[in-house]
């Protein structure tokens, strides 16, 4: 009788336990296998988790996908609003940083008598975890109590009527060029037509008694 032959990883389907570095993820049908690993494997909560499951080695071996799942729901959480874990995990940090500091610190001063390289190197890096403990903390602050955002905008305020032109300035060499000679415009009636001093103007209709002059001869004596 033959046997039939078993199906490759068939224990993750026959109820075996998944093992812990194992990332479960439901592919839709049709869909690109890489492209599902490259969206997976850039999501922030997967990215996370990896690096969290390597620094947590004191906490032994733990399911990656149980720290993406945490990561993923505190991230919602954040995105809703809430931010009390954020703020626990900067108090938390805090205190780190201030027990690192001063074991720093202690240490420095074990060195300060003969070796000043040591004790130097020591202190340096205490203040360093100083510095971030202020930080954390100032970011504390911020997240509890934020900075007003003010807007500003410009009054003009004037007795009377006045027009306040809050635009760029005008160019002042185009303004000059629209001065330049205004009499002459004055003089204009049409584009390129000028008055003419020569020419004899008509006769108006408003009083008949003024006629054009003609010619006068000064030689001519009409009186005898």
């Amino acid at each position: 009788m033959a046997k039939t032959a078993k199906k490759p990883n068939s224990n993750l389907l026959d109820g075996a336990p998944v093992p812990s570095d194992a990332l479960k993820a439901t592919a839709v049908a049709g869909a690109n296998p890489g492209a599902l690993l490259a969206k997976i494997a850039l999501r922030p909560s997967v990215r996370a988790a990896v690096t969290t499951r390597i620094f947590s080695k004191q906490f032994g071996e733990l399911e990656i996908d149980s720290l993406v799942d945490q990561l993923a729901s505190q991230a919602n959480a954040v995105t809703q609003g809430d931010l009390q874990r954020a703020e626990a995990m900067l108090v938390a940090q805090a205190h780190t940083l201030e027990a690192i500091f001063h074991e720093l610190a202690r240490r420095s001063a074990l060195n300060l008598g003969e070796y000043l390289g040591a004790a130097e190197t020591y202190m340096r890096l205490a203040l360093k975890a100083q510095s971030q403990c202020r930080a954390t903390l100032e970011t504390l602050a911020t997240m509890k109590n934020p900075h007003p955002v003010a807007f500003v905008r410009q009054a003009n305020i004037a007795h009377g009527p006045q027009q306040v032109n809050n635009g760029p300035a005008p160019n002042q060499a185009s303004r000059a060029r629209e001065s330049e000679n205004p009499p002459n415009k004055l003089l204009e009636q049409h584009d390129n037509e000028w008055m003419d001093a020569r020419t004899a103007g008509a006769a108006g209709s408003i009083s008949s008694s003024v006629e054009t002059v003609g010619a006068v001869n000064g030689t001519k004596d009409d009186r005898g």
